[in-house]
């Protein structure tokens, strides 16, 4: 599966509903303290048991606790399904034949925190609300079988999905509708709950890599990514078996060699043989990640990696992080790898470098990759399609696609301006340029209404001369020596950019 939206709403800064579309390769942007983490923080704690920020009630966006709404909303919807799947213990079936899919044809779940508390799940579906249909999913075997009996089927009895198919299809031929409609399925419910436990062994590999990880030395995966590597393999339930058989049998052996002392030394003295006894330990107070302790990657002056600079130890661990990536892909699951900030503390040819093996990786096969950024020359390298800019609009958290491109070419002035709104001259002479180029400057400036704007001659003297908004920006630009008139203000800047823009968007 991979994701293809998420939805938050009362989740910190994101008091409306606020939706984010995701690619295989998607770049979320914007100012700072905008919300791009939270974004990546959101999908953590809807994805993983443990995530880095567990949620809590200072999570609760506080206009919409002073207005009593007091519950947290992740949804993400899902695509790639697998085409069959088991979601109870008979049978094989699809979630388009349960009717757990929306009318789009995604998996849709949403999870609600109380008050930023213990999670509620529900699967949003586009489901039948005939009154015999609607709780087909929740009943148990003997249920349905109850009611294929009483309606007379014909079906193999000991399989769930053929007896919740025989019923829906009884009901579609009689009254020709199943009353499908948008339904929240709660996952609480007798049944369901089996069948959501089903279905998260499909779900996604979710892998947060934070801004501020290199910043915190209590890190295990900062200390050592092969320190980390240790604990992560000691947890796999192949190694505990090994482990378990291991300590099984030198337990049993030390059980016979600490028995068979304590009965010779009762052969010459059993007073003393009497106040001894055998004090093996238990299994699971065996620590055998120690063994490895001492394991690390090190340079060859024997340097450990947290005593590297910021960059070198982040490097190392995005390198680590995309060697997880692709070993779980090898596994058979599907995995999505979330950035914070990936070009922090590196220069420009290790972003390059960065972003051609993260290209690479977004290519394959059962793997997304998201990120957030701050540099205009990492999103540079992306294509236009891959952004997604969070904004403010009249007070209300926007996620939405780039707009698409004017110039013919990729500017980084362009760049900027669209992913961070950054207003720049040389993107206004870029535009200008562009219009002189189709030949299309004259009808653009043609349009606009014109002010008085005074020109110094070759000789020296001033003339006056009416000229529109954006002749009068593209002088002053060019010859700044001329102080006759009065200096365009940023926001002038902007509005001309944005004529220039929207006359080349209606004239392609």
């Amino acid at each position: 599966m991979k994701i293809y939206s998420l939805t938050v709403k009362n989740f910190r800064g994101y008091r409306d509903e606020a939706t984010v579309i995701f690619d295989n390769l998607t770049a979320i942007v914007g100012k700072n303290d905008i919300g791009k983490s939270s974004i990546l923080e959101a999908l953590d704690i809807f994805c993983n048991s443990k995530p880095i920020h567990p949620i809590d009630k200072t999570d609760l966006n506080v206009e919409a606790a002073s207005e009593g709404d007091n519950n947290v909303e992740i949804t993400v919807e899902f695509t790639d399904l697998p085409k069959t799947l088991v979601i109870d213990s008979t049978n094989e079936t699809s979630l388009s034949d349960e009717y757990l899919l929306t009318s789009s044809g995604r998996l849709k779940v949403r999870k609600i925190y109380p008050n930023g508390g213990k999670e509620k799940i529900y699967i949003v579906a586009n489901h039948p609300t005939q009154e015999n249909c609607a709780d087909l999913i929740s009943l148990k075997q003997k249920d349905l079988k109850k009611r294929v009996e009483d309606l007379g089927l014909d079906c193999d009895k000991t399989k769930n999905a053929e007896m919740r198919n025989a019923i829906r299809n009884y009901y579609q031929k009689q009254e020709g509708d199943l009353c499908l409609q948008e339904t929240e399925i709660d996952s609480s419910k007798e049944n369901v709950k089996d069948i959501w436990s089903k279905l998260t062994d499909y779900l996604p590999v979710y892998s947060l890599f934070v801004s501020d990880r290199t910043n915190n030395e209590g890190d295990k995966i900062v200390q050592d990514p092969l320190k980390y590597a240790v604990q992560r393999m000691f947890n796999d339930n192949v190694i505990k078996d090994l482990c378990h058989q291991i300590a099984e049998r030198v337990i049993s052996e030390l059980q016979d060699v600490a028995t068979g002392t304590l009965t010779k030394l009762n052969e010459m003295n059993s007073e003393i043989a009497g106040q001894l006894n055998p004090s093996i330990g238990k299994e699971e107070e065996l620590k055998w990640a120690d063994i490895f302790k001492n394991v690390s990657i090190a340079g060859d002056d024997g340097i450990q990696v947290n005593k590297h600079g910021s960059g070198v130890r982040r490097l190392i661990l995005l390198n680590f992080f995309r060697y997880e990536a692709e070993k779980r892909v090898t596994e058979g699951k599907d995995v999505v790898y979330a950035i914070e900030e990936p070009e922090t503390s590196q220069h420009n040819e290790h972003i390059h470098m960065m972003m051609e093996a993260l290209g690479t990786l977004a290519n394959r096969n059962h793997i997304q990759i998201i990120i957030t950024t701050h540099s205009p020359y990492l999103v540079k390298q992306l294509d236009y399609s891959h952004l997604r800019l969070v904004s403010e609009k009249e007070g209300v958290k926007v996620v939405d696609s780039i707009d698409v491109a004017q110039m013919p070419y990729k500017t980084l002035n362009e760049v900027n301006y669209l992913a961070f709104g950054e207003v720049s001259e040389e993107y206004h002479n870029e535009l200008y340029g562009h219009l002189d180029s189709r030949g299309d400057l004259k009808v653009f400036l043609s349009a606009q209404p014109t002010y008085t704007y005074k020109k110094i001659t070759k000789s020296g003297s001033i003339v006056q001369e009416q000229l529109s908004k954006t002749e009068i920006i593209r002088h002053q630009i060019h010859h700044p020596e001329n102080h006759n008139n009065t200096r365009y203000s940023l926001e002038e800047l902007k509005q001309s950019i944005e004529l220039m823009r929207q006359y080349l968007i209606a004239n392609p």
